[in-house]
């Protein structure tokens, strides 16, 4: 009996440690095996986790995805020396993330606390941030710069500091009526 095949605790989260950029490779890739060689029985799911940003710079949006873990593609699997190698002898997987070469499964805890079981979530992001300078593109206080002093938790209104003659006065702006003031 191998090392690996000692180690077996049943279904547990493993995480794989990829090459920066490969994680949805080794996902598909990992997927194809599972199915090829019908290994459903040995690794039951896959997940690279990320969230979905909408990045808002005035009345411009870009959906980006943002990878959670950078690097890491989780495997719920049942660690044998099969389901190993199906996994380590992915172009792009550099190993386990574990003590020294083995593997080690994730606890109960940190799998709840990384939410790997979640329905993901579209957040938005605004392109500017407290203490950056803005223009303001459109309603009463059009073509004026200022500075963001505040932003409400749900991103849609922001407290900006308008130069209005010797003394700054604090405005709140719908956040899709500024820009980020380019820097030159």
């Amino acid at each position: 009996m191998s090392d690996i095949d000692g180690m077996n605790v049943g279904l547990r989260w493993y995480i794989a440690h990829t090459y920066s950029g490969y994680e949805n490779k080794v996902k598909a890739n990992l997927e194809k095996i599972v199915e090829n060689r019908g290994l459903g029985n040995l690794i039951y799911d896959i997940k690279v986790p990320s969230e979905t940003v909408i990045e808002k710079n005035g009345d411009k949006e870009k959906v980006v995805e943002i990878k959670t873990f950078p690097s890491y593609v989780f495997v719920k699997m049942i660690m044998t020396d099969e389901s190993w190698h199906a996994v380590r002898n992915i172009t792009g997987v550099t190993g386990f993330v574990g003590p020294g070469s083995r593997p080690a499964p994730l606890s109960e805890k940190e799998v709840l606390d990384i939410n790997l079981e979640s329905v993901e979530e579209t957040k938005v992001q605004l392109s500017f941030n407290v203490g950056d300078e803005v223009s303001i593109i459109s309603g009463l206080f059009e073509g004026y710069e200022g500075v963001v002093q505040a932003i409400t938790e749900d991103l849609k209104t922001v407290t900006v500091l308008v130069k209005r003659g010797r003394r700054d006065m604090p405005v709140e702006i719908e956040s899709e009526a500024l820009k980020l003031k380019n820097k030159n």
